[in-house]
Order: structure tokens, then C-alpha cells, then sequence
């Protein structure tokens, strides 16, 4: 018996005698984080890019024989020179639908809007996030850059020559262990860059680029500051879609997207990293 990275066991038995259907499942979809800004050298600095969308819930309906679609959304990629990144990409679970990550952007550039929304640089206003999935990006102030809206709250806004931290991400058990999903990138600052938590990448200080999101989590690229040298914005994390059920149900009867399948705890769980489908 061993555990695989989601600290979930990875062996399991079905008796066909007793294992019943199920009815329903339990979700998490979580989109693609949105790419930092880049910067240029002592002239401009970027801010994070915003979490990816999530959505997670009890008693999603599945029909036998019914192909439910899985799609997992990529990360944006990070802004290079002076550029804004670029938002996530959504991700699915039948009629469960996540919006991608707003983009950090570059100096007096607007961020923009998604899951969770992008983090405000120099003029600029921060991105929108959309209700029930994510929160608004931080706004900018004096050479330090606003952070990416997360899942759990609104990105911190530039101070002085700091940037603005990522907001707030969410720790879940679903794959069977606690895991933090969907926080916004951190801004750059030319004193301090933004901090990040829920996956998200740390913004960058004194030059150089953004720090990139963690896979599979929906985190924001973190915002590059040009303080000396010019870089890129993090790549926004991809996102990740999850299932799991009573593990006296019996097995889907067709997957598809090489999904990861663990038993923790008395449930089945199936993991996707990649975009796929199942049918019950």
C-alpha cells in the first residue's frame, strides 16, 4: 500500500456483488490562473495575475451511460517586456463551468477580468472577478503593483515600492489530503514583491521576473518588476478538475484524459491534470 503526491492510497477492491451505482459526486473544478505582467528596465513593472475560477459542491447528478466532459484549463503566460500576461484558460466538468484568471497587466494598463481578477499597474484598474468563483485584483500604488484577486478574497493593493500580496486562496481535502488552490500572484514592487499563498506566484523585487504559479492548483503568475532589469511575468498555474464518490459505488465505466484514481477514506476519487471525460 503506498500514497501518491495527493496523499491518497492507490490500491482499492470492488465487489461487484455489493458495489452499488451512484447517484451523484462531489466536484472541485478549478480554471487556469491568469499570467503576470512584465516589466522593463527602470521604466515600468507589472502587477499578478489572477486565480483561476472555482467552484466546488455536493450532489452533482450523473446519468449512467452519459459521457460528462472534463476540461482542464491551462495557465496564462506571463507577460514578457511590456506586456500584460495572459488569462487563463477555463476549465469544465459537465455543466460545471470556471473562469480562467484574470491577466496581471504593465504599467497604467488596466488588469483584467476572470475567475479572479488581475491586479491593477501604475493608472491602471484592477480586474472584476466573477461572483461565487473569485475575487477582484489589488490596486496600484507608487511603484508597487496590486496583487491578484484569489478565491477567498480581493488582492492586496501596492504600497509605497511594495507590491500588492496575492488574495487569498483555499485549502480543501477532496484529493484526500489539504491542498490550497486558487490564490493570486503577488504584485511587483520595486522595494518588496507581493507575497502569494493558494498557489500563486510571488511577485519580483529590485528586477527580474515574476515567480510562476504551482501546477494544478489555479494560482496567479506573479507580477515582474523592472528595477534594474527587465522580465517576465509567472505563468499562471493550470487548473485541475476532481470527483469523488463512496467507495461502495462501482467504477466509472469508461475514462478518458488518464485521470488519477485513488481510494482515501471511504471514497473513490479521480483526479484530472489533463482534459478528458467519464462516464458512470
Amino acid at each position: 500500500m503506498s500514497l501518491n503526491r495527493f496523499g491518497g492510497l492507490i490500491t482499492g477492491t470492488f465487489n461487484p456483488l455489493t458495489d452499488q451505482k451512484t447517484a451523484t459526486v462531489e466536484y472541485l473544478v478549478v480554471a487556469g490562473g491568469g499570467g503576470g505582467g512584465g516589466s522593463v528596465t527602470n521604466s515600468s513593472s507589472g502587477s499578478a495575475g489572477g486565480a483561476g475560477g472555482l467552484l466546488t459542491a455536493t450532489g452533482f447528478a450523473v446519468v449512467s451511460g452519459s459521457a460528462i466532459t472534463v476540461t482542464v484549463g491551462a495557465g496564462g503566460a506571463g507577460g514578457a517586456g511590456a506586456n500584460n500576461g495572459a488569462p487563463g484558460a477555463n476549465s469544465v466538468f459537465g455543466s460545471i463551468n470556471t473562469i480562467g484568471g484574470g491577466y496581471g497587466s504593465n504599467t497604467n494598463q488596466n488588469g483584467g477580468a476572470g475567475g479572479s481578477g488581475g491586479g491593477g499597474a501604475g493608472n491602471g484598474t484592477s480586474g472584476a472577478g466573477t461572483s461565487g468563483q473569485g475575487f477582484a485584483g489589488g490596486a496600484s500604488a507608487s511603484n508597487g503593483l496590486g496583487g491578484g484577486g484569489g478565491v477567498g478574497s480581493v488582492g492586496g493593493a501596492g504600497y509605497d515600492s511594495n507590491g500588492g500580496s496575492g488574495g487569498a486562496g483555499i485549502t480543501l481535502p477532496i484529493s484526500g489530503s489539504p491542498i490550497q488552490y486558487a490564490g493570486g500572484g503577488g504584485g511587483g514592487g520595486n522595494s518588496i514583491g507581493g507575497l502569494a499563498s493558494g498557489g500563486g506566484g510571488r511577485g519580483s523585487n529590485g528586477g527580474g521576473a515574476g515567480v510562476s504559479g504551482t501546477a494544478n492548483t489555479g494560482g496567479g503568475g506573479g507580477g515582474s518588476n523592472g528595477s534594474g532589469s527587465s522580465g517576465a511575468g509567472g505563468t499562471g498555474a493550470s487548473g485541475i478538475v476532481i470527483i469523488r464518490y463512496p467507495q461502495n459505488c462501482s467504477a466509472p465505466v469508461a475514462t478518458s484524459g488518464n485521470p488519477q484514481i485513488l481510494y482515501n477514506n471511504g471514497y473513490q476519487i479521480y483526479i484530472w491534470t489533463s482534459s478528458g471525460s467519464v462516464t458512470f
